[in-house]
């Protein structure tokens, strides 16, 4: 099953971004492209230049429902292969039009009987483990394969086998003893109470998320690891997502990347920040979140220091455990 193309299925009701909200991004990143391609401006020493394929301006215009107009010499520009990292002006506009594309979207809660379906694959020494879980909404019910052996005798343990668990909701526990752990659905209703505007919506993620604050670290690195856990998250509601791309573009140094390939090899755009230091939390290097090029769907992570490298191989809403979208 090609999960994205469900995934795209799902929302192929969903109504297109208005053009009003998505003519000044184009505007600013096809001048953009017109600008940063032409061969005078190219020469120019210290400069950095935008590299785009024409293929590529057409999917970043294409997911928003628009036709752009590509620069006069898109021959030289669709020539160009591989990773293409875009100026800053340029990643702020690609990630306008991704924040616009998903705002429109419709967010439905699951219901308290249904199960969050998640398969991820981690990479790190030796071969890449992939792993599938389902959780449900009310809290009530976990599944996992491979399954995870007990202590005591683990003699006819069949990691194969689906592992189901059923308990009493926590969610009235964890408030009344004040426990920074939230359910899904828990966390899910915080998200859908946050402000859309991105300046607002980290202000509350600061206050309330559990990640919490290290000494020493700025703001921009404390949205950047507060983004990267919330998209994590399998369900997060449009209005925030929406947040989080505009969020993404305030932060100091962060740069969209075209035609990259996200850990499991699929067709992505990345979003990355470089530290050349150790931030306090213990990061360094370049830092980058995938998404698919098309729904702008969380695909993965990867760090340069080799800590986390992780991707999203499919995910949905179903009705039982062991099910799949």
């Amino acid at each position: 099953m090609n999960e994205l193309s469900g995934f795209r299925g799902l929302r192929a009701d969903a109504p297109l971004p208005d053009a009003d909200r998505l003519a000044a991004p184009r505007a600013r990143l096809t001048a953009a492209l017109r600008q940063e391609t032409r061969p005078e401006r190219a020469a120019l020493p210290g400069r950095r230049k935008i590299l785009i394929g024409a293929a590529t301006a057409g999917t970043l215009a294409m997911t928003a429902g628009i036709v752009a107009t590509l620069p006069e010499d898109r021959t030289r520009a669709s020539a160009m292969k591989g990773p293409q990292v875009l100026s800053a002006g340029a990643s702020d506009d690609a990630l306008e039009l991704a924040a616009a594309t998903v705002e429109k979207r419709n967010g439905t809660e699951p219901g308290p009987k249904q199960w969050v379906y998640e398969k991820s694959t981690a990479f790190g020494q030796g071969k890449p483990r992939s792993s599938e879980e389902w959780t449900r909404w009310d809290g009530t019910g976990h599944a996992n394969l491979p399954g995870i052996p007990s202590a005591g005798d683990v003699s006819d343990f069949d990691p194969n086998k689906l592992q189901v668990w059923y308990g009493p909701n926590q969610e009235e526990r964890w408030k009344k003893e004040g426990y920074d752990d939230r359910s899904q659905r828990q966390f899910y209703r915080f998200l859908a109470t946050l402000p859309s505007d991105p300046d607002r919506m980290m202000k509350r993620i600061r206050e309330e998320h559990a990640i919490g604050s290290i000494k020493g670290e700025t703001r921009a690195q404390r949205d950047w690891r507060e983004i990267d856990v919330l998209y994590r998250s399998v369900l997060i509601p449009p209005n925030v997502q929406a947040g989080l791309f505009r969020a993404l573009a305030k932060i100091p140094g962060a740069r969209v990347t075209t035609g990259v390939k996200d850990p499991l090899g699929r067709a992505a755009i990345g979003v990355s920040v470089t530290y050349a230091d150790k931030t306090p939390a213990g990061w360094q290097g370049k830092q980058e979140i995938f998404f698919d090029p098309e729904s702008y769907a969380y695909l993965g992570q990867t760090r340069d220091d080799g800590e986390m490298v992780s991707a999203r191989a499919a995910w949905g809403v179903v009705n039982e455990p062991g099910a799949r979208p």
